[in-house]
């Protein structure tokens, strides 16, 4: 059986209000289709023969195949995987990408590549198997989560991992945040922030005006990063692979006693106020003060809060698996990996990779 890799493209990441109201730029769908190709390229390169891709508008799609016609042409000698298109109706909401998922998961996808922000990742990962590999690769506004990578080498990177010709060394285990609301034990997830914000109603969902947020519980944190986990990072910085999270609770600037300048969006630096911070062990639930407003996830508001509803946050370990490009390639170049030429195995449809003569 050939090795399949799932690709989920989201043609409405970076598109957000964000746009209108800092200086972050539009990330093109015609470029997320070059993206798939090359990601295409990458793959075919070490002997994935198929990607099995969620159905995408707005150009992508018509972009990447224009692409693949060249290719097919003659007009590219690199070789690219077959490309096959999830069966399925698009309603252009999150539920294409948790669709689109569950038909991956059952046609037996070795990985999944994700290109999108943090949201498309937190929706595909929370309705995934855990043990499945993702590669989140950023094509959306304020990306913690997912990383700004070129796609031919993400794609060689993840085609390793789902061949098995690299393991767990290439592997990263995630944290992520369980929201609870009310009764609902597992209402929803995030993979890097959970924040309590003032406005009722979820609107136009990306937050961008940090006088509304009163609370911010992070699973990692970088003083580096744009968004709401660098207000945790400007404070005390955690990697991702750190055994806790941060709880931040703000104050409006004039009453704080630490006011930072943190980068919100880009293009975007505002002041924010500071009236506490403490450390989240795994396990542990931390309840939101209660009140009327909404809870955003990694930077979305997605839950419209009442006065009486009671929502906590718990930090757990046991998050997505994430192929980690740079791990990949180090260990494919320690061990040879990509020294010689691919030679397809008639029996397995697997790369059989040889080293250099001699």
């Amino acid at each position: 059986m050939p090795v399949t890799v799932g690709v989920v493209a989201n043609p409405a990441s970076g598109r957000d209000i964000r746009r209108l109201v800092s200086g972050a730029s539009v990330f093109d769908n015609g470029e997320k289709g070059n993206m798939v190709y090359r990601l295409m390229v990458g793959l075919a390169a070490v002997g994935v023969e198929r990607v099995l891709m969620m159905p995408a508008a707005s150009g992508l799609y018509d972009s990447l195949e224009r692409t693949l016609r060249a290719a097919a042409s003659g007009a590219s000698r690199s070789r690219v995987t077959d490309l096959e298109l999830v069966e399925m109706k698009v309603r252009h909401n999150a539920s294409d990408t948790v669709f689109a998922v569950g038909e991956m998961e059952r046609r037996g996808v070795a990985a999944i590549v994700v290109l999108g922000g943090d949201g498309t990742s937190r929706i595909v990962a929370r309705h995934c198997p855990v043990d499945l590999p993702l590669c989140p690769l950023s094509t959306g506004t304020n990306n913690a989560f997912p990383e700004m990578r070129e796609a031919t080498v993400a794609g060689i990177a993840t085609g390793l991992v789902a061949s098995g010709r690299v393991g767990g060394e290439a592997l990263r285990r995630e944290k992520v945040l369980r929201v609870k609301l009310n009764d609902e034990p597992d209402r929803d997830c995030a993979l890097v922030d959970v924040a309590v914000n003032a406005e009722r109603f979820v609107g136009a969902r990306a937050l961008w005006r940090a006088g509304d947020i009163s609370e911010i519980v992070v699973t990692s944190a970088r003083p580096d990063a744009v968004g709401l986990s660098s207000v945790a990072g400007l404070l005390d910085p955690t990697g991702r692979d750190a055994p806790h999270g941060l709880h931040v609770r703000l104050a409006p600037p004039e009453r704080a006693e630490t006011v930072l300048h943190v980068p919100l969006a880009p293009g975007l630096v505002v002041p924010v106020g500071v009236e506490g911070i403490s450390r989240v062990e795994p396990g542990e639930a931390v309840a939101l003060a209660p009140g009327a407003g909404s809870v955003a996830l990694d930077g979305e508001r997605e839950m419209e809060l009442g006065p009486r509803d009671r929502v906590e946050v718990e930090l757990d370990t046991n998050g997505p698996l994430t192929v980690d490009v740079g791990a990949a390639m180090r260990e494919a170049a320690r061990r040879g990996l990509l020294n010689g030429a691919a030679r397809r195995s008639s029996s397995t449809g697997r790369g059989d990779w040889g080293g250099l003569p001699g």
